[in-house]
């Protein structure tokens, strides 16, 4: 860990692909930041806000369960497009639990966000870390993406992100070896049978996914793969003898997905997953909204299969 941040750290890398104006703006304009700040099921209210060096924004997050949480954000530096420096987690009536540093870089039509999140020892820093993950606090970076792929770009997307200890060579080879594949990849009570797998750029692969009383078949078609950082393929269900068909338990869901899988090496022993997945092809509106509305059972799936993975990997 301390490779990547200081051990009283939380740091968090982003690439989007979206150019530093709208980055910014996303960051800084009340109206769109509650479009997406926080993690999902969360919703936003600002009250005031006040972006210059000494300035506040106020602002009350509204969790899924009905419950309200007053913030209270004190900006130290502001470098517009380049840089923010704020006190967070506290409120009128409590003390900021820690300092953010958030860099944006232009990259050319695409921008890094480089975060750091200070606390008081290492200790907190960890006990932090671990309610961040249960609360599911990383996905907010997951809906500025989704967010700026649609204002951007008018795409509907659903992103992800995981960082594993592990070499980038060895996360890769999770991913584009069928053995490996089986161990994770499966919904918590579901195995994975890979019929057919030829993982490369034109290769294709059959599989079946079987438990819980039920069993779904799937095809995947490999549009690229570039070792030791890419694979974008489509998905399908299918039946036992590769004939298209619908989602078992969703039959309005899009016949067809694209994912993107990124990785990306944060230090020689450390990974950034990156997947994005999109509707391939014509849908219906009402497709669409199926696919919009399940992005937090995708979350919980994938997070559910990472877990599995970071396990396979250690």
């Amino acid at each position: 860990m301390s490779e990547f941040s200081a051990p009283n750290e939380i740091r968090i890398v982003r690439m989007y692909d979206a150019p530093v104006q709208a980055v910014w703006d996303a960051w800084t304009d009340p109206a769109q930041v509650a479009l997406w700040w926080g993690p999902r099921g969360f919703s936003l209210t600002t009250h005031s806000k006040d972006l210059r060096v000494g300035g506040i924004w106020h602002y009350t997050m509204h969790g899924p369960d009905g419950a309200d949480y007053p913030n209270k954000t004190l900006y130290h530096e502001v470098e517009p497009l380049r840089k923010l420096v704020y006190d967070h987690g506290g409120n009128d009536e409590q003390a900021p639990l820690f300092r953010v540093t958030v860099t944006f870089e232009d990259l050319g039509g695409k921008t890094r966000m480089d975060m750091r999140m200070a606390l008081a020892s290492a200790e907190a820093a960890a006990q932090t870390r671990h309610f961040i993950k249960q609360a599911g606090g990383d996905s907010t970076w997951d809906r500025l993406a989704e967010y700026l792929g649609k204002r951007c770009a008018d795409q509907d997307r659903f992103v992800i992100n995981r960082s594993f200890e592990a070499p980038l060579e060895r996360v890769f080879a999770m991913w584009a070896e069928p053995e490996h594949l089986a161990r994770w990849l499966p919904p918590a009570g579901m195995a994975m049978r890979v019929l057919r797998a030829d993982i490369r750029t034109g290769g294709d692969s059959f599989y079946c996914m079987s438990g819980n009383g039920i069993a779904m078949y799937g095809r995947s078609r490999y549009e690229q793969v570039r070792h030791p950082d890419l694979l974008v393929y489509t998905q399908q269900f299918c039946d036992e003898h590769e004939n298209p068909s619908r989602h078992p338990m969703a039959p309005v869901w899009p016949e067809t997905l694209r994912t993107t899988v990124e990785f990306s090496a944060e230090t020689p022993r450390r990974t950034r997953v990156t997947v994005t997945s999109e509707i391939d092809g014509a849908a219906t509106a009402e497709e669409r909204d199926v696919f919009l509305g399940a992005r937090g059972g995708m979350t919980q799936g994938w997070s559910g299969a990472f877990d599995k993975l970071e396990a396979a990997l250690t």
